[in-house]
């Protein structure tokens, strides 16, 4: 069919037709690129956040669980004095603490460690991929 303007016209009826002019379109596309990428942004901040708090509560368990160390070694050196020195039941019971703070000391630092690979390295993965599939999509829509 022919219009008078000498265009021919499409006659679907199923053929949709949007009043916007292509600059309106354009200017849409942008301002959802740009909301888009404020909404990546955010995501990626919020990611590095997570990981960096991971980050700080490891490096706070292997502190304490240094300062634990610490103390073990004073209990140990107080259990050889007193193993030494008498050879007797005093010493067992310094044994017996100093264990009790290897044990404790061994714990925080494998729960420091594992806290600490949780938030290292502070890299936002879920971002990234969101943003890698929305330029998958953008080029799948550019050229179909």
């Amino acid at each position: 069919m022919v219009t008078h303007s000498g265009w021919a016209s499409d006659s679907r009826p199923d053929a949709p037709e949007d009043p916007r002019s292509l600059g309106q379109l354009v200017s849409d596309l942008s301002e959802q690129a740009a909301r888009l990428v404020r909404a990546e942004i955010e995501l990626a901040k919020a990611e590095v956040t997570g990981k960096a708090k991971q980050a700080g509560i490891g490096a706070g368990l292997l502190a304490g669980a240094a300062v634990l160390a610490m103390y073990m070694l004073a209990a140990f050196i107080a259990t050889a004095i007193i193993g030494l020195a008498n050879v007797v039941a005093p010493w067992l019971a310094a044994l017996i603490v100093s264990l009790v703070l290897l044990l404790v000391t061994a714990l925080l630092g494998l729960l420091g460690v594992r806290h600490l690979k949780k938030g290292v390295p502070p890299v936002p993965e879920r971002a990234m991929e969101n943003l890698q599939e929305d330029m998958d999509a953008v080029k799948k829509g550019l050229h179909p």
